[in-house]
């Protein structure tokens, strides 16, 4: 069977149940409901865990999201901090977001996507549809997490973990946008915001490119691309407005300065 030639590279939950148990019709699509439950259900808890918050807490004593802009994210971190807090907080929420689509590869994966016909029902959303199910629930969790009253970062690093593993073309691509953007006008939040927006733009084209059409995949990048806008409503506001901050690598004291709050 061709879909079995180096399954052993390919291994998923969903394709091992199906086959130890000879699961066919309803019972197939049961059990791929179940795995992408897990998909949505694990990595959200993954998300929930906010490096930026807990080192906060633990490390200072104290809680980024009173502290300048609010956002429990890197460029908060580094502000109120200084660059180790940001570059730990960087490195956890990446970390986090790399474990949620490896899980979500392990559960649902392009065997099977070609193994039977649950399998080809859910490639609409792609060759890798657990991974990027639980890549988009990783990042809402990092922004909604249930265990801070959800009230989390705005899923930038997070997401582009995700993309990263999910679309390393696109990733490059953006990740230019990104750094063009930041070093010509030294605002990480309109870099964040450009980026997003060309997040759906890319992935459909270099799709089309690839594959001669598009897919559902787009549907969580516009998810990613409407949410983190939405979290950068503020930051818009004060673009607009010419009192938003530049980048830069000093802290503003956090804490040890209640005027800068």
């Amino acid at each position: 069977m061709p879909n079995e030639i180096h399954s052993h590279m390919r291994w998923n939950l969903y394709t091992f149940l199906v086959k130890h148990f000879s699961l066919t019709g309803w019972q197939s699509f049961a059990v791929m409901a179940g795995c992408l439950l897990l998909c949505m259900d694990i990595p959200y808890l993954l998300g929930s865990f906010n490096f930026g918050l807990i080192i906060s807490r633990r490390k200072y004593h104290d809680d980024i999201r009173i502290h300048g802009s609010g956002n429990a994210g890197t460029t908060n971190m580094l502000r109120t901090y200084g660059p180790k807090a940001a570059a730990l907080t960087l490195v956890g929420d990446m970390l986090k977001a790399a474990l949620a689509v490896i899980l979500g590869y392990l559960l649902v994966n392009n065997q099977a996507v070609a193994y039977n016909e649950a399998g080809r029902f859910i490639g609409v959303f792609g060759d890798k549809p657990g991974a990027a199910v639980a890549g988009l629930f990783v990042v809402v969790g990092h922004m909604f997490p249930c265990f801070f009253r959800f009230r989390g970062g705005k899923g930038v690093a997070t997401t582009g973990m995700v993309i990263l593993l999910l679309n390393p073309i696109v990733f490059l691509i953006l990740f230019g946008i990104f750094s063009i953007i930041v070093l010509c006008t030294k605002y990480v939040s309109l870099a964040s915001i450009s980026a997003a927006l060309m997040y759906p733009l890319v992935l459909n084209n270099l799709m089309k490119i690839r594959y001669g059409h598009g897919d559902l995949r787009i549907v969580f990048a516009l998810a990613v691309c409407v949410l983190i806008i939405f979290l950068h409503r503020e930051n818009i506001k004060r673009l607009i407005d010419g009192k938003e901050n530049k980048f830069c690598f000093k802290k503003n004291g956090g804490k040890r300065n209640s005027s800068e709050k």
